[in-house]
């Protein structure tokens, strides 16, 4: 019983089809209430079929319960949708019961029906061969409980064919698609022919409007009858998809996977050694070279020395032959010295009073885990880089970095690093998309409002930090006018407006601050007008 396999019918319920197909035939042509008498053998047939299928059924969910009890971590959700499966069927077979209870009682009443035992809910005995057309027209379409079984009926077969998506697999799915096909003809709900109308209509309708009480009845046990079939089938079906999970394979494959192939010496190297597709009820067998290691097949080792270092081993699993079989793997890792690499993001050397942006990182360790500390300065981090701000007496810095190997932190790397004042910017003027230390320059270029002064490193310097301009003065012969920003001011170009060609002009005590807060005086510009 270990997977799920296909019920044939057996020479008994092929034969009650096909008595239902004649019997039902030989409605269609109006045959005589006496012929009509066999559909009560139908349904007694029918009876005896459920019976025998509820005992399977039975036989097989005492069986499942075994395996739960047994290995739980197995079989308790297969066991859990198993039982959710038979309160469903129990609920719609139970459902239909009632249906036919209900409509014999309205043909013979209440006290024939409890006479020949209708507790049951299966056999039509008592009934006859009434002809009563008027009966299952008015329970069915008229109370409106035909549409209620038909909803019941549509939500059973969904929540069929939810089930088997849920556990449907590339191994299956032949399987899976004939159940889908078998469930959506089984509890199909389409529209039907309506005999008493004498054309298609809804499969309401036509299931009971103008349809004699017994074949209604045989009709209904033959539905209760797949229910219980399709139960059993899918609690098959569960249990298979609980033994897919068992080690059936015909190629295995060990696994070695390291927390990192990179070790420091004096750090602890970590592998996972594994093996796929193992049943997790049978534990395997782990070895390092020839000795076992423990059950977990967790390898840990001091790393020593430094290179390469490889290793190799073997995992045990036993056989479907009971016999134990090893599957040989190998694998290896790398011992490092302790080492860290430093680099300066914006500079070959740190500068006072600046924030120094620094990249930081220890080969094999996450950045998480490393740190940065500094003498004569103080450390942050930004982004992705950490900041170093030397201090204003600090003539030298020392970086040391650290990481956190197995919860212990371990020295990678040091560094030392001369400190300076930020160097002094060149000064230009800017206008028309041109940079000018000196040189000749068009009036209407000068008197522009969107000219000014600016301090940078220029185009070749080896940075580019921010500088603002805090002032400047022009001088043209003796007369000298001052700005308190990095553009001209209106007395300013006024005092070069009515200049002849070839005059001078100079800008001369440009003051600007830098990123380290201090201010520096630059170089002047000596400006000729064409």
């Amino acid at each position: 019983m270990g997977g799920a396999k296909n019920c044939p019918e057996t020479p008994r319920q092929k034969m009650i089809g096909m008595m239902y197909l004649v019997l039902t035939a030989m409605l269609a042509l109006n045959v005589s209430t006496d012929i009509l008498n066999g559909f009560e053998m139908v349904d007694d047939s029918l009876f005896s079929s459920i019976s025998a299928t509820e005992d399977r059924n039975a036989n097989m969910y005492e069986f499942l319960e075994q395996q739960k009890n047994d290995k739980p971590e197995k079989y308790t959700e297969p066991y859990n949708e198993a039982m959710e499966m038979k309160q469903k069927s129990d609920s719609l077979f139970s459902y239909i019961s009632k249906f036919k209870r209900d409509m014999a009682v309205l043909a013979i009443g209440e006290e024939k029906v409890s006479e020949h035992n209708y507790s049951t809910g299966y056999a039509v005995r008592g009934l006859g061969g009434t002809s009563n057309l008027d009966v299952t027209g008015q329970y069915g379409c008229v109370e409106g409980h035909g549409a209620e079984l038909q909803m019941k009926i549509e939500e059973y077969r969904d929540y069929l064919l939810s089930t088997l998506a849920k556990h449907s697999n590339p191994m299956n799915q032949t399987q899976v698609h004939k159940m889908v096909d078998q469930f959506n003809m089984l509890f199909t709900c389409d529209s039907l022919y309506n005999r008493h109308e004498g054309k298609m209509d809804t499969w309401v309708n036509g299931m009971f409007d103008g349809m004699v009480l017994n074949a209604t009845i045989t009709v209904l046990s033959k539905m209760q009858n797949d229910i219980r079939a399709t139960e059993g089938l899918m609690v098959q079906y569960l249990m298979g998809s609980a033994d897919a999970m068992d080690l059936r394979v015909n190629k295995l494959q060990a696994y070695v996977i390291p927390k990192s192939d990179y070790v420091m010496r004096g750090a602890k190297y970590s592998a996972q050694i594994i093996l796929a597709a193992i049943d997790s009820t049978q534990r395997p067998e782990y070895y390092i070279g020839n000795e076992r290691i423990n059950d977990h097949g967790l390898y840990e080792v001091v790393a020593a020395g430094s290179g390469e270092k490889k290793y190799s081993g073997k995992i045990g699993v036993m056989s479907s032959t009971g016999e134990m079989e090893y599957l040989p793997f190998e694998s290896s890792y790398t011992v490092g010295e302790p080492n860290a690499t430093i680099s300066n993001v914006d500079m070959n050397i740190m500068y006072r009073g600046f924030d120094n942006k620094f990249s930081v990182s220890v080969p094999g360790v996450a950045d998480s885990k490393v740190s940065v500390s500094a003498s004569g300065a103080s450390v942050s981090r930004s982004g992705g880089n950490w900041v170093i701000k030397p201090s204003e007496s600090a003539k030298e810095v020392t970086v040391t970095v650290t990481a956190n190997m197995d919860g212990k932190s371990q020295v990678m790397g040091t560094n030392k690093y001369k400190v300076k004042q930020l160097p002094k910017p060149s000064s230009f003027f800017v206008a028309g998309g041109e940079s000018l230390s000196d040189g000749f320059i068009a009036r209407k270029l000068l008197l522009s409002s969107e000219a000014y002064v600016e301090a940078s490193y220029g185009p070749d310097g080896i940075l580019d930090l921010p500088w603002k301009i805090t002032g400047f003065d022009i001088r043209v012969g003796n007369n000298v006018k001052h700005s308190n920003t990095g553009k001209l001011t209106e007395d300013q170009k006024a005092l070069i407006k009515n200049l002849p060609s070839g005059s001078a002009v100079t800008l001369q005590t440009i003051r600007a601050i830098g990123p380290d807060g201090k201010q520096q005086n630059l170089s002047p510009i000596a400006l000729l007008l064409k």
